[in-house]
């Protein structure tokens, strides 16, 4: 779905309606996996499959286990069978005693009564940022805390654009302008993923955003023109029709390659871009449509909440797990480890120093949004219509006012 560390676009598999009658049986009577009140050990569930990056998290969160006097149990499930395998714990009464969610995820599980509020247990929030705090917050609450968050960047090739006599483009009339001159025989300017994916909207979300656009109105002229910008460079030439089935694993391959001077994508492809010494690459923050605007970008990243279950000394143990993770010194471990964003902002000015590369990622994540701060509950449906107009308009099916007048009907219900 979407990305191998901070993976920003996970969706849940079941309607609403599902998850709430099945966390309904979960939350009431019966005993399940945290029925027991010795606090022994805790089971912890996320999407961490990948071998390095469990081992890398299972180091920490045993640390900081053995700080809260517990052994933990991590189980990582691939990505697209989270949200099921919740359903299915809750159905068992089996939630596990910490609990991994992309930020999208955390409102519509909150909304069902799955989650306890973290100021239950007294952890500190102080020095997050507001749009990461509303990033694990519902109704007021805060369910949710981020160790560390991602967004996009505009990432190009250094020694591609110095050839050329290319600068760095700033603005949407010079990113058409840069690519078109970067397009020759075997290589496209320009690569974004545009597949039938959250990745797809989660990708158009900056221009959508920094145009003055928003994910309630849809058929809006401003989001027209930021899809029309996306069409003009794939009608151009400037990016290949083929990003309608590039995911950003696929469109990251397209730049390593050499088949594309610059791409959309995010701080988590760094550790893999900086295999190859012979690829020198930079990155900038993503242009903007007028010249001194300031980029708006998704916020990405997954929090971690303590699930309801029977034992409150098992969730107070959770708790204390969790605001382990969330200490500066172990935000910053995980981000060095996740190449990813601390997600306090004065840790993360420390991080950008170090490591100068992730300097637009930290910048961005200031201005950043989350997914859910305007239509909770409702961002899956919108995304579903932001990602089918942007198939049909850079398929040529349809323009972008009459497809986005049909993902505002999507958005809606209609």
């Amino acid at each position: 779905m979407i990305l191998p560390a901070p993976r920003p676009t996970r969706r849940p598999a079941a309607g609403l309606a599902a998850v709430m009658a099945l966390v309904a049986l979960a939350t009431g009577c019966g005993a399940g996996t945290g029925s027991s009140e010795d606090p022994g050990t805790i089971t912890v569930l996320d999407y961490y499959t990948d071998r390095t990056e469990h081992a890398q998290w299972d180091e920490m969160l045993s640390a900081c286990g053995r700080r809260a006097g517990v052994r933990v149990e991590q189980t990582s499930v691939p990505p697209a069978s989270l949200v099921p395998k919740v359903l299915q714990q809750a159905s068992a009464r089996t939630l596990p005693d910490l609990l991994m969610l992309d930020n999208a995820d955390l409102q519509q599980i909150a909304r069902t009564g799955a989650l306890t509020p973290l100021e239950r247990y007294g952890i500190d929030t102080a020095g997050f940022s507001e749009p990461i705090l509303s990033a694990g917050t519902y109704r007021g609450e805060v369910y949710g805390l981020a160790p560390y968050v991602s967004t996009v960047a505009l990432f190009y090739n250094e020694d591609m654009l110095a050839e050329a006599g290319v600068a760095v483009p700033r603005t949407w009339d010079e990113l058409k302008d840069a690519a078109a001159r970067l397009t020759r025989p075997g290589r496209h300017g320009m690569a974004v993923d545009a597949s039938a994916t959250f990745e797809s909207s989660w990708q158009f979300l900056p221009f959508l955003w920094s145009n003055g656009g928003d994910e309630r109105h849809l058929d809006s002229p401003q989001a027209a023109q930021a899809l029309r910008l996306w069409a003009d460079l794939v009608t151009s030439g400037s990016m290949a029709k083929s990003v309608l089935n590039w995911t950003q694993a696929d469109v990251h391959d397209q730049f390593a390659a050499g088949r594309t001077a610059m791409m959309i994508n995010g701080p988590w492809r760094i550790p893999a871009l900086n295999e190859d010494p012979s690829l020198h690459w930079a990155v900038a923050p993503v242009p903007v449509p007028q010249a001194g605007a300031t980029p708006v970008t998704p916020l990405g990243g997954e929090v971690w909440t303590v699930p309801q279950n029977p034992s409150a000394a098992r969730q107070e143990k959770a708790a204390q797990v969790l605001a382990c993770l969330t200490e500066p010194s172990n935000m910053l471990t995980l981000a060095r480890q996740h190449v990813t964003v601390p997600s306090r902002p004065q840790t993360a000015a420390q991080y950008a120093e170090q490591n100068p590369s992730t300097a637009v990622f930290v910048q961005g994540v200031e201005n950043a949004r989350t997914r859910t701060g305007q239509l909770g509950v409702g961002w899956p449906k919108a995304a579903t219509g932001i990602y089918t107009a942007i198939q049909s308009v850079l398929s040529g099916q349809q323009t972008p006012e009459e497809a986005l007048r049909h993902a505002q009907r999507t958005a809606t219900g209609d």
